[in-house]
């Protein structure tokens, strides 16, 4: 359910609410249930709710919200995060991810966190992501996590995060790039159904360094990791000028683009699709999307904001696990 005070509990009990003329698949909510019937009750939704498990969760998804309970003091007060409520998110998320690598769950979509009420109690990890693999790790090496961010055939993925500009020259590895390249086709070929996935490479310079005369990274690094991936037989271009690469008609010529950095992954697919992209987490061995927004305070508890991108991870995740497939050969 994410952070109780933000904005994700209200979208996941709006599209509950709306599940039959949305055609949503059936899914379990890992939370505190009598704080979301509490917020249930402020938004003035009629969502009836019950504890379950997993398997039970199909069966009752029509009649009821299937909730597996976490323990713990969640205050429904929206747009005032608190440490009290930390451990039940870190929780939730850890109970989740458990219940999808043993295939109780075919996915995860995580609602927004707020990492400072995380801090507060006790959490030890950089972000969202990194404490998913850490969880995937199951004792051994934790896997190599990378975010793709997702709209219809369009898809970018950055291949370093959350730094500072300044750093990226020096994270920008012969060693990053090759296997970012590499878990992003295996993802496109087993997740997405791609048979041959196309990647386009963003250079890290302007005009991806001119041969080397705005800056030598894409000339020493960036071009010869790209001429590895294409020595294993992946569909690898670049680098190409990122002003003209995320050009539309250009863009839709690959089945996925890596960037260099946050910003010019993220500008480009929230420009076309800024409440209706998704995030998706290669690398892992589970399924996880999330809605690309964060916590929306100010919004929370009202009723207001776009429940497009969290409709759309719930699909996504469905779509990426057979979900239709299942469900027809149920039938």
């Amino acid at each position: 359910m994410g952070e109780p005070a933000g904005i994700g509990p209200d979208l996941i009990l709006r599209l509950y609410a709306n599940r039959v003329e949305l055609g949503l698949p059936p899914f379990i909510v890992y939370g505190h249930i009598d704080f979301l019937r509490a917020r249930a009750a402020r938004l003035r939704l009629p969502v009836a709710m019950l504890e379950c498990t997993p398997p039970e969760a199909a069966a009752r998804f029509a009649e009821a919200l299937p909730v597996v309970h976490v323990d713990g003091l969640v205050p429904d007060k929206p747009g005032d995060p608190t440490a009290l409520s930390g451990k039940v998110v870190i929780e939730a998320i850890s109970r989740a991810v458990d219940d999808s690598l043993t295939g109780a769950c075919r996915a995860i979509v995580t609602a927004p966190i707020h990492k400072a009420a995380l801090y507060a109690a006790g959490f030890k990890y950089p972000g969202h992501t990194e404490y998913l693999a850490a969880l995937c790790a199951q004792g051994g090496a934790a896997p190599m996590p990378v975010m793709m961010l997702a709209h219809e055939a369009l898809r970018v993925i950055p291949a370093t995060i959350h730094v500072p500009i300044s750093a990226v020259p020096s994270l920008i590895t012969f060693e990053l790039v090759v296997s970012t390249g590499r878990i992003v086709a295996h993802s496109l070929r087993t997740r997405f159904g791609i048979a041959e996935p196309r990647i386009g490479f963003a250079g890290l310079n302007p005009h991806a360094s001119e041969g080397g005369n705005i800056g030598t990274e894409d000339y020493d690094t960036v071009g010869p990791a790209i001429a590895q991936l294409q020595h294993e037989g992946i569909l690898a271009e670049g680098p190409m000028p990122a002003d003209t690469l995320f050009h539309l008609p250009h863009w839709r010529k690959y089945d996925a683009v890596i960037a260099m950095y946050h910003d010019q992954a993220l500008i480009p697919i929230k420009t076309v699709a800024f409440d209706q992209a998704v995030n998706v987490t290669l690398g892992l061995p589970i399924v996880r999307t999330s809605p690309d927004h964060g916590t929306a305070f100010d919004l929370a508890g009202t009723g207001n904001g776009s429940d497009a991108s969290f409709l759309n991870a719930i699909r996504l995740a469905d779509e990426l696990t057979g979900g239709a497939a299942q469900r027809a050969a149920a039938q």
